[in-house]
């Protein structure tokens, strides 16, 4: 044999021979382990936090009007009510008269500033005349011109007189118009805090006036729930007082601030002292629910997460 072949033979005869000895001195191990499978490799580097990522974020709510569906029908004028038509449930239509206070004292008003603007005009007919009259005179120097100027103040006495009273009769009438007390909006009323017969203050509340047909869902989310929350996103509804019932509703609209929350969460382990964002969601459809109701929602998360 050769040289050339006889090395490498011997070097390769060599090495097994190390292994071998390495073996049975326990330096090395007499099998390796099969690699792991993949799934098991995964699952070792920890969970996907987006595949653990829930499906849907619960919170709880309240029924609410929208901005412009609500107001508080209130005085404007101190006096005692005398009439109030409406009570709770009463269906009214803008316009309506929800209240009358007295109007006595302010309709005597306007008729003294009516007889003052009568006795003005009556000046100023009596001082044209006497203008003209002194104007001729003074032509052919038959009177001075101090009568003149004295007759023209009288007349400019006169006219300005009349415009105070007539500033004071529209003063009165605006002021006896507010004893008027109409409703601002189409509505049904939910609320009422006078009585005929009460005397009340300025800013006074009368009566709360809704419309229950324009009404939507107030949902407290937690500030770490925010995410994936986005307009459009579906939502579902569900209250106490109605068991096996729930509605479809829609993100309509997502504040730009988070803000303390409201409703005291009635699960006990949920916190009370986070920030939550006033989600509001449209109804999709007609509900039994009332205004100020507690509900529970669920809002489900949008693939693609947008804050607004």
């Amino acid at each position: 044999m050769s040289t050339k072949i006889l090395w490498p033979v011997v070097g390769l005869a060599l090495t097994f021979l190390a292994i071998w000895q390495a073996v049975h001195a326990g330096w090395l191990p007499a099998t390796f382990p099969p690699a792991e499978p993949k799934d098991r490799q995964v699952a070792a580097a920890g969970p996907d936090p987006e595949r653990l990522r829930p499906e849907a974020v619960l919170a709880e709510g309240r029924l609410v009007t929208y901005p412009d569906a609500e107001v508080v029908v209130a005085t404007e004028l101190p006096g005692m009510i005398i009439g109030l038509p409406v009570r709770e449930k009463s269906i009214v239509r803008k316009g309506d008269l929800i209240a009358e206070l007295s109007s006595t004292e302010l309709a005597a008003a306007c008729a003294e500033a009516a007889a003052r603007i009568d006795e003005a005009e009556a000046e100023i007919r009596f001082y044209r005349r006497e203008v003209r009259r002194t104007l001729g005179l003074v032509t052919r120097h038959a009177a001075s011109e101090l009568e003149l100027e004295t007759n023209q103040r009288g007349l400019d006495t006169a006219y300005a007189r009349r415009r105070a009273a007539m500033a004071s009769r529209s003063r009165h009438e605006a002021l006896l118009a507010k004893t008027h007390i109409t409703s601002p909006i189409d509505g049904t009323v939910i609320a009422r805090s006078a009585h005929p017969g009460e005397a009340v203050g300025a800013s006074a509340r009368i009566a709360v006036i809704a419309d229950l047909g324009r009404v939507r869902v107030e949902a407290e989310v937690d500030e770490v729930d925010i995410g994936g929350i986005a307009l459009g996103s579906e939502a579902r509804v569900t209250a106490e007082g109605f068991p096996g019932c729930e509605w479809c509703g829609r993100v309509e609209e997502i504040p730009d601030a988070v803000v303390g929350r409201q409703l005291r969460p009635e699960d006990p382990s949920r916190p009370v002292d986070t920030r939550v964002l006033l989600v509001k969601i449209a109804l999709l459809e007609a509900t039994p629910l009332k205004l100020g109701q507690r509900l529970e929602i669920e809002i489900f998360r949008s693939r693609s997460p947008s804050p607004r």
